[in-house]
């Protein structure tokens, strides 16, 4: 890549720019609300479907925090397009997965409390399952209460590109347990959507449906 390309692709267009203060906003709600404590959660955005470019939050930041700076951008093999930027999150190739193969426009992760321990207590069924809730109206293509979601939960790893690779299987395969989300085990939630305000609907969501199984024992059986 030329230098020229390179500066040309390492800065943020106008587009960029927008997509960069959604996730800023985003960030500083998910961390009042507790669920991006320290450093933890990833945010990501396709700034460019051809050549693949996300948008992702560099690693170590505090996402209540976030500024025009903290972002970098990564190509499809979730390397910066620019040595020189900060490093991204060691968990980039699970949003480059989601980019390519899910066609996710934003892809959002949150630390929160509920999906750490539900995602701890339902480990051993493999996935958490949800149903006649009216909240679930608010995931993308759900349109009545009278329905049945699953979530996936991975096992914690620290081999993001084995649970990448693994990802892209079940979405390849119409995997239903990973249509709107997964969560990793003992970690917590991903999500995604066709922009950042869908995704980040998603999150809000979920979180809620998470909170209100755990208070509740609102659950079903596979």
């Amino acid at each position: 890549m030329t230098l020229q390309k390179q500066q040309s692709e390492s800065s943020l267009d106008q587009n960029g720019r927008l997509l960069s203060r959604q996730i800023i906003d985003a960030g500083k709600i998910f961390f009042d609300k507790n669920w991006v404590l320290g450093t933890s959660g990833n945010f990501s955005a396709v700034v460019s479907r051809e050549p693949l470019r996300l948008l992702i939050t560099a690693s170590g930041k505090n996402k209540g925090e976030l500024g025009s700076d903290d972002f970098v951008i990564v190509d499809e093999q979730g390397k910066p397009v620019d040595p020189s930027m900060a490093k991204p999150s060691a968990e980039t190739m699970l949003h480059v997965v989601l980019a390519k193969e899910a066609g996710a426009g934003s892809i959002l992760h949150t630390h929160s409390v509920y999906s750490t321990i539900l995602s701890k207590r339902f480990f051993g069924e493999d996935h958490l399952s949800i149903s006649d809730l009216e909240m679930l109206k608010g995931l993308s293509g759900i349109t009545t209460h009278d329905t049945r979601v699953k979530i996936k939960i991975f096992a914690n790893t620290q081999d993001m590109n084995e649970l990448a690779d693994q990802l892209a299987k079940m979405i390849a395969h119409n995997d239903e347990s990973v249509k709107h989300a997964f969560l990793i085990c003992g970690h917590g939630l991903y999500t995604w959507g066709k922009d950042v305000a869908e995704a980040r609907r998603h999150i809000e969501i979920l979180e809620f449906l998470f909170e209100v199984i755990h208070k509740s024992d609102l659950y079903t059986s596979s």
